[in-house]
């Protein structure tokens, strides 16, 4: 069957339903994975664990949820995006209905690890948008799908984190599966596909390559500060994921059936469109990695707010951002999405340097926080612009699964260095006092490491040159007017 005999099969009416739906699903992956981040403390205390053990709540999650991108976003191409989503969407909604039933730790972990698997559904949804929707309105569908990470994290801070504090983060859990079993019941009505399946052999060799890679990177990255950057541990990580990509890019050059097509990064647009990624997730978690903590934190490392609290001064910034998304949309269509990213970049620019002047008051926070989501939607949307008008459409969900690596490696690189940053740089507050009487004091105070200013400004230094590494490599897109999918 052609591929014009699938497009007969959608209507006006199923576009505008899938669109839906796909921005339904990307705001739920956001949320659940949001509304645990808040949560950490909580679990500290239930589990009467560490905060080290409990970070592989966040790590287990990242690890499967990027080697996840990338496989099943070719998955989908091969047997079809439609059936490779439904199950995805079971496997998600199953898991979430198991976390709030955890009782320890490692059942928590271990669920945490198959919900990482669910993520590929959002490399899915963006190759889903750019089958469906036609040219003229891509670029807002784009944005559309793109406001979800700003509606999705918005909404966990605020819900997530009250249902946390006024129950149990085990409702956090509850609440939502009903949720996540609504996105599979309707999926399976009213999602279509429209492209025909590749049908082409699966590499499992470059599969397995491709995610020892993944999985001892991101393990390397998530835990230097814990084994520390120069243990045995942490540099046999390094070497092992660079040895492990050195050799899945050699096989899968000489392959038959390549798992990721290396030919299409030597196109330069997805190349630029994948390391941008990279750069300007690293730069935005520059950010969000540590605003909870000043807000958090007590004085005089911070301002000592709840986590509730928190998340309420949190929302205008994805409030912005989720309005300025169909804004960066209609650039993107009318100047193309060079200029969408270039302005994007610029404007988060603005937002680092903000918090570097002054960050003394509730306001400056909002502000700072408020302008960089703004910034983030034009070069998400002009990134996945520009990242699927060069792909051929065969390929937009290898290419889009590919791409949601790299912007997962970033947001994995920013919690890292910003967490060396705050180990170095700490300043000691007074947390409690101990009745005692010792040398004429009738208690002995309590202490504890908190960031200093020092450790902010160095990680939004950070920030900054990430950005401009991202502002040299855009200005080396080469942009072609009119559909050309498969020459661009």
């Amino acid at each position: 069957m052609s591929n014009k005999t699938y497009m007969e099969n959608i209507d006006k009416g199923d576009i505008t339903r899938i669109v839906a739906l796909m921005a339904f699903a990307g705001t739920l992956i956001v949320y659940v994975e949001t509304m645990i981040v808040p949560a950490i403390p909580v679990f500290i205390t239930f589990f009467n664990t560490t905060y080290n053990n409990v970070s592989w709540i966040l790590t287990a999650y990242l690890i499967t949820g990027t080697v996840a991108a990338g496989i099943f976003g070719k998955l989908g191409d091969v047997f079809g995006k439609r059936k490779v989503f439904l199950i995805l969407s079971l496997i998600y909604a199953i898991s979430v209905s198991m976390g709030g039933f955890a009782t320890s730790l490692d059942e928590l972990i271990a669920i945490r690890i198959i919900q990482g698997i669910g993520f590929g559904m959002y490399p899915l949804a963006y190759a889903i948008i750019n089958d469906v929707v036609p040219r003229s309105r891509l670029a807002l569908a784009q944005g559309l799908m793109s406001a979800t990470f700003a509606v999705g994290a918005g909404m966990a801070l605020v819900i997530g984190a009250y249902i946390t504090e006024a129950y149990s983060w085990q409702w956090s859990y509850h609440a939502i599966a009903p949720v996540a079993f609504a996105l599979f019941i309707l999926s399976y009505f009213f999602l279509k596909d429209n492209t025909a399946p590749a049908k082409e052999k699966i590499d499992f060799a470059g599969v397995a390559i491709m995610a020892s890679g993944l999985v001892m990177l991101i393990f390397g990255l998530s835990e230097g500060n814990t084994y520390g950057w120069l243990s045995p541990l942490i540099l046999f990580s390094f070497i092992f994921s660079i040895a492990a990509f050195y050799a899945f890019i050699k096989y899968e050059l000489a392959s038959r059936y390549a798992f990721i097509d290396m030919h299409l990064l030597k196109r330069r647009n997805i190349l630029i469109a994948n390391f941008v990624g990279l750069l300007t997730m690293a730069g935005m978690y520059f950010l969000f990695f540590t605003v909870p903590t000043l807000l958090q934190d007590p004085a005089p490392s911070g301002f000592g707010k709840s986590i509730f609290t928190s998340g309420l001064i949190m929302l205008p910034a994805t409030i912005l951002a989720m309005v300025f998304a169909p804004v960066a949309a209609r650039v993107t269509d009318a100047r193309g999405p060079k200029i969408s990213i270039l302005i994007g970049l610029s404007v988060s620019f603005i937002a680092f340097i903000l918090l570097i002047l002054d960050r003394s008051t509730i306001l400056d926070i909002i502000e700072a926080a408020t302008v960089l989501g703004t910034g983030f939607s034009f070069v998400l949307v002009g990134i996945i612009n520009l990242l699927l008008i060069s792909t051929p459409k065969s390929k937009s969900g290898e290419a889009t699964g590919m791409n949601t690596v790299f912007r997962e490696l970033g947001m994995t690189i920013a919690p890292a260095l910003g967490g060396t940053y705050e180990t170095m740089y700490s300043v000691r507050v007074i947390i409690g006092l101990i009745p005692y009487r010792f040398n004429g004091l009738p208690f002995i105070p309590i202490t504890y490491g908190f960031p200093s200013a020092t450790a902010y400004n160095f990680t939004y230094i950070t920030g900054i040159i990430f950005l401009l590494f991202a502002v040299l490599l855009t200005t080396l897109i080469v942009e072609k007017k009119g559909d050309n999918n498969e020459n661009v």
